[in-house]
């Protein structure tokens, strides 16, 4: 079954003169989709970006921990894990290579609080949860994980 998805980006940095030079034109940009609260995007800012918006690189690292928290609390459920919390302090690498660059490595540290189950299932289902997860079976890089299993 096949899933389809639609954004729109929309540039926001024409200061005038559009691309005119590499210093004449803002990162700043707006992602939409119907339905859903705006997120105010633009570049790193090391690449000329504005640092109060999220840029491309977080947003993906976001992506991989949001999928790999939903995929783990699908598979703690079968499991019979009881999760009352769950946070994620996920970092990651990339490798600038002249204008390009690539990741090269995320690690998610997910905390995550259960109420009933076995802490080593908990810990354990997340080596599953990451096959589960859409965003990590579509990247190139390592997905790593560390995670911390409390008990309440």
């Amino acid at each position: 079954m096949d899933h389809s998805y639609a954004v729109r980006v929309q540039w926001q940095g024409n200061l005038g003169t559009g691309t005119s030079g590499y210093r004449e034109y803002g990162r700043d940009l707006l992602i939409t989709a119907e339905g859903n609260a705006p997120i105010e995007g633009s570049a790193d800012k090391p690449f000329r970006g504005t640092a109060e918006r999220w840029n491309p690189e977080e947003l993906l690292l976001a992506a991989l921990a949001q999928c790999h928290m939903l995929s783990y609390l699908h598979v703690a459920t079968r499991n019979g894990v009881v999760v009352t919390d769950y946070e994620d302090d996920a970092v990651g690498t990339m490798a600038q290579e002249g204008d390009g660059g690539h990741f090269t490595s995320v690690t998610l540290r997910p905390v995550v609080t259960i109420s009933a189950g076995d802490p080593e299932v908990a810990r354990a289902i997340h080596a599953e949860a990451s096959e589960l997860c859409f965003i990590a079976s579509s990247v190139n890089f390592p997905v790593g994980h560390e995670p911390r299993i409390v008990v309440a």
